[in-house]
Order: C-alpha cells, then structure tokens, then sequence
C-alpha cells in the first residue's frame, strides 16, 4: 500500500504520516514549508518523520500541477489523504490570494491528478467551518451550510462541492473530514490553546474574544488520527450519483472559553493575564459536532478529554521549547 499525505509536515499530516509508519505503511509526504507559522516547527515534525525508511519527502507546492503531476505519474498512489491548505480564519481576513491559491487552485490540482492517475479513495480536509452562521446544534452533516462567515470556511464548502462534482463525473470516491477545532502535541502555534500557552508561561495577556462567550468542540489529535485511519479503507460505495460522503470528526462536547482558559491554567499552575475585547470578524459563536454518521460507519468515537489532551499537549510544549532553547 502506497500512500500520499499532502501537508505532511503540517499538524495532523505530520501526526496522519507517524502513525501510518508505525504500521509499515509506504508513506510520501510532500509540503512546501511556507511561513505562515515558524518553519522550523515544520522542519521538526519532518525531522521525525525522515527517521522512518518507509518514508520519502518531496518538497512541492499543491499549485505547482505539473510537479504534482509528475509525483502522481511515478508513484502510483493507492490512496491520497489530502491535508495540505491554508489554514486560519482570522488570516483570510487579510491574505485572501493565499486561500484561493492553496485551498481552491491547489485542491483542483489534486483532483485533476487523481483523475489523471485514480486512486481507490481520496479523504480531504473540511473544517467545521463550513456551518458558518449556523444555530442549530450539533451541527450534522445533514444540515444545510450555504453561509460561511468567512473566506476560510467558504473555500472549504468550495472543495465539498468541487469533490462531489469529481465523484459524480469520474466515480473518484472521496470522504471529506470536517475537522473541529483540533489541538495537541506539535500543534499549530495560531491556534488558541497554543498560543495562550505561550502567554501563560511568558505573563503577557491574552485576547478573551467576545468577552470570553464562545464554545468550541475541542477535539485531540489522536481521536483525529484514529478516525482517520478507520475510513482509510472504507470509500464510498452506496451512492450511485456520487462516490462522495462527508463526516464531522470531533469530540461533540462543547467547551466554553473560559472553562477552557481555567483548565489551561491548572495544567500550567499559572494564571492568565485576560484582555476581553469584542467578537472577532469571522469567527462563530459556537461549535458543537454531530458525530453520529461518523460511528455508524467505522464505530468510533473522540473521547479523549479536554484536561487529558492538554496535559499531554502542555508536557511536549515545555520539553519543546527547552529544547529550542538549548536547555
């Protein structure tokens, strides 16, 4: 079995291509190390990753189509598990170019190469994003998301429909994984419980957003990867219009931001320094995962608690950094 994970030196590409090696899989990684956040976490994560011999690395940009063209033609991917995207709400407010190069021209690409040279299932990144606006929760795949409150989100229900158009016409079967506000080791440091930790340890204040009345479904890293892992091999079959299915992949327990700030300090023994201020553009009141249809079909379900996963992700933050530091 041959694998390709786009974004592999990304948070939960990185995490995808670790647990696939400790299995024996055959895994090509490729990510072009842009410098949206610290490359040198990036070239961490690669770091481990090259230490399998079951692993090769290719430098590429997902809008670079004859290069990934190429790849494509060479390997003879079994199955492509496509990760790599801009991420980030509050970035699409102002780099709108980088969202529709990486997230629309790049997802194209990957596309047309699975077209060009197929694959038995293509699983790509959504986000919970996508229920933008919405007030009805949990929120279920079944629900109507036409009304992303931002870029971020609407290129994200952009790839779900271009993916179901692409399994209609060429019988690709492909799973979108919408995703819910993922944390853990090796995590991105834009994401909140990163960068709070970083503001915790150091004393400088951090930014309470709608005076701290928000909820996210915080979901750990390896509740992503498990579920990830379990519909690798089940592609779409039942449906004759269009070999495509979608899933949320979250913990479907809704924590508020200051229950989530309060455990962050317990983990750390530190107190935050909070600057409330109003809601930022882009950003949704609540998040809250439906994870029904995602149980029905690889009997799973995220589990892992908030407190467990940010003890986990607070012990590899401090061994991290003093490594960083030489200490």
């Amino acid at each position: 079995m041959n694998i390709l994970i786009t974004g592999s030196s990304g948070f939960i590409g990185f995490h995808m291509a670790k647990r696939l090696l400790e299995k024996n899989v055959k895994v090509v990684g490729i990510d072009n190390h842009n410098d949206y956040y610290d490359p040198k976490l990036k070239e961490a994560r690669l770091m481990q990753l090259k230490q399998y011999s079951n692993f090769s690395f290719h430098k590429i940009d997902i809008v670079d189509k004859p290069r990934l063209n190429s790849l494509f033609k060479n390997e003879n991917f079994d199955y492509v598990i496509h990760l790599a995207a801009q991420a980030g709400v509050r970035y699409s407010i102002d780099n709108p170019d980088a969202y529709t190069q990486s997230n629309l021209v790049g997802f194209m690409n990957i596309l047309e190469a699975c077209r060009r040279f197929p694959v038995k299932h293509l699983l790509y990144a959504s986000s919970s994003s996508v229920y933008g606006g919405n007030t009805k929760v949990p929120f279920s795949v079944k629900d109507n998301v036409d009304h992303p409150v931002s870029l971020y989100a609407a290129t994200k229900k952009a790839n779900e429909l271009l993916a179901h158009s692409y399994a209609h016409l060429y019988q690709i079967p492909m799973t979108g994984l919408r995703f819910f506000t993922v944390y853990g080791p090796y995590g991105r440091p834009d994401m909140a419980y990163y960068s709070f930790t970083q503001a915790i340890i150091n004393q400088t204040p951090i930014q309470v957003f709608n005076h701290g009345n928000l909820e996210r479904d915080f979901t750990y890293i390896d509740d992503i990867i498990e579920s990830i892992e379990r519909l690798i091999p089940l592609a779409p079959t039942d449906n004759l219009e269009a070999p495509h299915q979608v899933f949320n992949i979250g913990n479907n327990h809704p924590v508020s931001l200051m229950v989530f700030i309060e455990t962050l300090e317990q983990c750390l023994g530190k107190k935050a320094i909070k600057n409330y201020v109003d809601m930022q553009q882009g950003d949704v009141l609540k998040t809250w995962a439906d994870i029904e249809e995602l149980y029905k079909k690889v009997n799973f379900k995220p589990n892992i608690e908030l407190k467990e996963g940010l003890e986990k992700f607070v012990n590899w933050y401090k061994i991290y950094y003093k490594e960083e530091e030489g200490v």
